[in-house]
């Protein structure tokens, strides 16, 4: 599609005015959310940020798109190969192209997290491997407690999406997901309850940087 082609910056904003009234749309457009994991759960969760006006997204992802990878995670089979933050700026871009997008192809770790989740409003955890899943929670819940986390557990097997729920751990601590379900139990992955999942993660964002949870 050529540039003339999309709507402009104005148009956009309108069409969300539209859908989303005025208050949460001026609210998402200055906001800054980091998403730390950019597979089943981070893409996704970028995805419905980007289309609701979310100012900015950090993302955060050393992994590479793998073909299997694209049972339920955003990225094209033309993507196989490229590094998943990359890949994802590229998607994102099509669907949403005034948002504005931090990238990086790094692990996170204890020694680098300032660098991705110190300017951003909302961190949202969307790794796949557990360990990761813990140092992440315990670095932002103790290190930056002014922050808002949202992080997932339990989304694997073939259960209802209906135990998927979003839970308030503490002030600004909010865990997404059924909270039992371990893909390391050899439970199958579907995409739309990966999907069910990344969508509480999101909207609770949106949510908290609307002024609906509190």
């Amino acid at each position: 599609m050529s540039c003339d082609k999309i709507p402009s910056r104005e148009e956009f904003r309108r069409a969300l005015v539209q859908k989303q009234g005025e208050q949460i749309t001026e609210k998402l457009a200055q906001a800054t959310v980091a998403i730390c994991g950019l597979g089943g759960l981070g893409s996704n969760i970028a995805i419905g940020l980007a289309r609701a006006g979310v100012k900015k997204l950090v993302l955060v992802d050393f992994d590479k798109v793998d073909v299997t990878n694209l049972q339920r995670q955003h990225f094209k089979a033309f993507q196989v190969g490229m590094s998943k933050s990359e890949a994802l700026v590229e998607n994102l871009k099509e669907i949403a192209p005034y948002v504005e997008l931090e990238s990086y192809n790094e692990k996170v770790s204890e020694a680098n997290i300032d660098k991705f989740v110190k300017d951003a409003d909302v961190v949202c955890e969307a790794f796949d491997n557990p360990e990761a899943k813990s140092m992440l929670v315990n670095e932002v819940l103790e290190k930056y407690p002014q922050k808002y986390l949202v992080a997932a557990s339990g989304m694997a097997g073939t259960d209802s999406a209906n135990t998927i729920t979003t839970r308030k751990i503490s002030k600004r601590f909010y865990l997404c997901g059924d909270g039992a379900s371990d893909v390391a139990r050899g439970l199958e992955l579907l995409a739309p309850r990966v999907m069910v999942c990344a969508a509480h993660q999101a909207l609770t964002v949106i949510r908290i940087l609307s002024g609906l949870e509190v």
